[in-house]
């Protein structure tokens, strides 16, 4: 039998330089491979924001501050199991704080990098994340 879960999620939308740092899922399933904003599931207790400043460290070994919510976005799907997971990512704005970029070992994502702008069309991207990249930019 199936079941229904909600996940809560922080995500930020880092754009430094003219480039967007992105990370890369770890599924094998995603051909070609899935990017999307640094991330990740929101602990018990613990604030959309804090939870974003520790994940972006955890995927990508950058520090940012300065979180600006951009906006909320929801979405229902089925996994490969048949369960239905109903995701509800806060995404914010931002800024480089510091740190060297680096990739997460054994995590969601197995990959992070930084991209020009321009050259994100080309490249498979969340569909939430590609939103919220051009509402950073105000597009």
């Amino acid at each position: 039998m199936s079941k229904q879960h909600t996940s809560v999620r922080a995500y930020g939308v880092l754009v430094h330089d003219g480039r967007v740092a992105l990370v890369r899922s770890s599924n094998p399933n995603h051909v070609p491979p899935l990017w999307w904003l640094p991330g990740g599931g929101i602990d018990f207790g613990e604030s959309p924001e804090d939870t974003l400043l520790r994940e972006f460290v955890e995927e990508t070994g950058l520090e940012v501050r300065d979180p600006v919510l951009l906006g909320v976005s929801s979405d229902v799907r089925r996994r490969d199991n048949g369960d239905r997971i109903h995701t509800v990512r806060v995404i914010y704005r931002v800024a480089m704080a510091g740190g060297e970029l680096q990739h997460e070992v054994h995590g969601t994502t197995d990959h992070a990098g930084w991209f020009a702008l321009a050259d994100l069309e080309s490249l498979n991207v969340a569909d939430y994340a590609r939103a919220a990249i051009g509402d950073a930019q105000g597009k």
